[in-house]
């Protein structure tokens, strides 16, 4: 029974201070038992329109994406950087994202397809499921059946054709071009444009009319025809690459007639180049300005550019500029520029810090699968990322990875249907073995599922 003084106490103190807090004794339980007091929170997701990719590691909620849907509202441009090392799920991603826009009928997508296997490019099996055959770029075959594009194409406006002229000769060359080597470019393809009219202009007669100046061209600038010749030879032995050189029969003659533009999903296959010449960049940059004059167009539909090794883009300063301009028709022409890249270094530290930057900013979504610790620190440094998700990507297991869709920072599962499965693995010659093997499946799962309850904060002790 209760001292009455302290009832009479109490009562007062009540009156005057209102009534007084219940003091309650600790309870003393385990995680599992609190779990159901505590519900679990998590940061809300895209919404619910777009493209399914998974499910959130945290949260289980599903995760969803589309840069379309989302522009505008949570995202100030459409562009997307994805990163990591090999053989973590970067091409699983990339290819299963393209197959579920496609689902969309307005929606187009390009992939410039830099890396092959068995003879053919890495997306091959994607093009022949969706009976679309590749546009295969290879100089061993171009003069006899072979794909060409034509920089001098007369779907580019002139203005287009002498840039991506003097791009192509940059990017050769390693340094920009000196005003004498550009006035004779420039008279060279003024000529050339002005006098053939019975057909397609093609490089050879640039090559031409370098090594052999009309009198004319230097009159109007009152120097010697001989000035003229010299200013143009190295120009002249850079473009001789493209028609009689290592990479001849691809760019040297009128565009193949056929290559069909309004295809849901064109892939433009590079594996027969050395991804590491100087081949691969100036490939780049004559698709790229060939696309921007000839794919991209008013029609309200919405235009995937997806680039494979795409650090051979932004680590050209010629043809990041290039890019940069190709960037910007995405918020006027409905653009998504994919971006994948295996180490941020081979980009901040590259020939092209300032253009990388500049693109890199374009990209409000980045993806980022495993790293190493100091490769992760400075993408968190570069990016700007939370502390948590640097400390966790150096641990992230295939198929997972942290999404920062304009600071909205996710760690996500990819997920991926039995029918998508033989279409997006490209490693078969490494991993055919253990495909077959369901013991090595099961172990490879279990240990994916443990990490993942590791990241959730739970431990489980029945998992080998």
């Amino acid at each position: 029974m209760r001292d009455p003084l302290s009832v009479l106490t109490e009562a007062f103190t009540s009156f005057l201070f209102g009534k007084v807090e219940t003091t309650r004794l600790p309870v003393r339980t385990s995680t599992g038992q609190a779990q159901a007091v505590y519900l679990p929170t998590a940061a809300p997701g895209l919404g619910d329109s777009g493209v399914i990719i998974g499910r959130e590691v945290y949260s289980g909620k599903g995760y969803i994406y589309d840069p379309f849907q989302l522009y505008g509202q949570q995202l100030p441009a459409p562009h997307w950087l994805v990163l990591g090392e090999s053989g973590n799920g970067k091409s699983a991603l990339e290819k299963t994202y393209v197959l579920r826009q496609l689902r969309f009928r307005d929606r187009q997508v390009v992939v410039l397809d830099a890396q092959g296997e068995d003879g053919v490019g890495e997306w091959n099996l994607i093009a022949q499921e969706l009976g679309i055959t590749p546009i295969r770029l290879d100089p061993m075959v171009a003069n006899d059946s072979g794909i060409r594009l034509n920089p001098l194409d007369p779907s580019i406006t002139t203005t287009g054709q002498l840039a991506l002229l003097r791009t192509i000769i940059e990017v050769a060359m390693g340094h920009g071009l000196d005003e004498r080597s550009g006035f004779a470019l420039k008279v060279a393809h003024a000529y050339v444009t002005e006098h053939t009219t019975d057909r397609q202009p093609i490089l050879t007669d640039i090559v031409e009319r370098l090594r052999h100046p009309e009198a004319e061209s230097a009159e109007a600038m009152n120097v010697d025809i001989d000035d003229v010749r010299a200013w143009g030879l190295d120009v002249a032995l850079v473009l001789d690459r493209l028609v009689d050189g290592d990479l001849r029969g691809m760019f040297d003659g009128p565009t193949t007639v056929g290559i069909d533009l309004d295809a849901p999903l064109i892939v433009f296959d590079l594996s027969h180049i050395d991804r590491n010449s100087i081949a691969m960049p100036i490939l780049m940059a004559i698709v790229g300005v060939w696309l921007e004059h000839t794919w991209i167009r008013p029609d309200r539909k919405k235009r995937i550019f997806l680039v494979e090794e795409a650090w051979h883009i932004i680590n050209s300063p010629f043809v990041a500029q290039l890019f940069q301009r190709l960037l910007k028709f995405g918020r006027r022409l409905g653009l998504s520029f994919v971006a994948v890249v295996h180490h941020l270094s081979d980009v901040v530290d590259g020939a092209a810090a300032k253009e990388a930057a500049a693109i890199l900013k374009m990209a409000s979504t980045r993806t980022i699968y495993a790293q190493k610790a100091d490769e992760a620190r400075n993408t968190g440094r570069v990016l700007g990322l939370p502390r948590w998700a640097v400390e966790i990507i150096p641990t992230l297991t295939p198929g997972i990875a942290v999404w920062d869709v304009n600071g909205n920072v996710q760690v996500v599962k990819h997920l991926i249907t039995e029918k998508e499965r033989p279409l997006v693995y490209t490693d078969r010659a490494m991993t055919e073995s253990s495909v077959t093997d369901p013991e090595l499946e099961w172990e490879t799962e279990q240990r994916a599922i443990l990490i993942e309850q590791q990241m959730n904060g739970t431990s489980q002790s029945t998992v080998a």
